[in-house]
């Protein structure tokens, strides 16, 4: 098969139609030149040039040959400059997991950093719970998780991403949905409360556990549930009220009021990033150094 040398001193040479200037233009002697394009002729076992000692002309082979020589040193040179900026991680693949809660603003902010500093990354999101995307990261399905810490994975590596507070939603009309100022946890003492799945929204449902269990207080589960989106839908119909995290207030239920709690830690709710230790995709180092 012919070389990308040969393709070169063929296009040189077709394009110059002159062997001594073809040669000075790939910065090598005449004689190694002519030997470039015999063993492509050879190869190809037809005559690309017409020589005499006053001329150079392309045969109707050559004149066939020369648009597809140049397409294959284009397509040699786009191949090496896509290996180079995957490996200087300026392109190529990330594949992002995220909680449904993370998408409200968390996720959005990350792709916009994505965007700006590496355009030419593609970002693949995937919607996992926290257990899977942290079994995700371990078997390589995914590079990067923004998930509910702690992350007691040794394999993998976290550090904090957001915080962000607990908002009550109330609906329209409920004695809790008047006044503007923060209620208290007493608020929710003996009410309907819509509850997070202590399986699929584990982090919530111990986050709430615990907040109830400091202020002594006991509201009625009435549902459990794993999506935010879900839970508000409920509070909607009247099934009960609920706590979710300040970002899902821009999901707009129109029937839905949401109050400010009063918090011994004002942004209780932690997101964290994680990743897999020794992951060598080059595009999730810098997108790392970006965020």
């Amino acid at each position: 098969m012919f070389t990308l040398t040969q393709l070169a001193s063929f296009v040189a040479v077709a394009e110059e139609l002159h062997f001594g200037r073809a040669a000075e233009r790939l910065r090598m002697t005449q004689p190694p030149l002519s030997r470039q394009i015999q063993l492509l002729e050879a190869e190809l076992k037809v005559r690309l040039f017409d020589r005499t000692n006053r001329s150079v002309r392309l045969t109707p082979a050559g004149r066939a040959f020369l648009d597809e020589a140049r397409r294959l040193l284009h397509q040699a040179d786009h191949a090496a400059l896509s290996a180079r900026r995957v490996s200087a991680g300026e392109a190529g693949r990330i594949a992002v997991g995220f909680t449904a809660a993370s998408a409200y603003a968390s996720l959005g902010r990350l792709l916009d950093t994505a965007r700006s500093a590496l355009p030419d990354v593609e970002i693949v999101l995937r919607e996992m719970v926290t257990r899977d995307q942290l079994r995700a990261l371990t078997e390589g399905g995914i590079d990067l998780g923004l998930v509910r810490p702690p992350v007691a994975v040794p394999e993998l590596e976290e550090r904090p991403a957001d915080r962000e507070a607990l908002l009550a939603a109330v609906p329209n009309g409920h004695p809790l949905a008047a006044g503007s100022g923060p209620l208290t946890l007493d608020a929710f003492d003996g009410r309907p409360l819509i509850m997070y799945s202590p399986v699929e929204a584990r982090y919530f449902h111990e986050l709430l556990v615990g907040l109830f269990r400091w202020a002594g207080v006991a509201p009625v589960y009435a549902q459990y549930l794993s999506q935010v989106h879900s839970i508000l839908a409920l509070v909607d119909g009247g099934w009960g009220l609920a706590l979710v995290p300040e970002a899902a207030a821009r999901l707009r239920y129109a029937g839905l009021t949401f109050r400010p709690l009063e918090l011994p830690d004002p942004a209780p709710v932690e997101l964290s990033l994680a990743w897999r230790r020794g992951n060598d995709n080059p595009a999730l180092a810098r997108l790392l150094e970006h965020l």
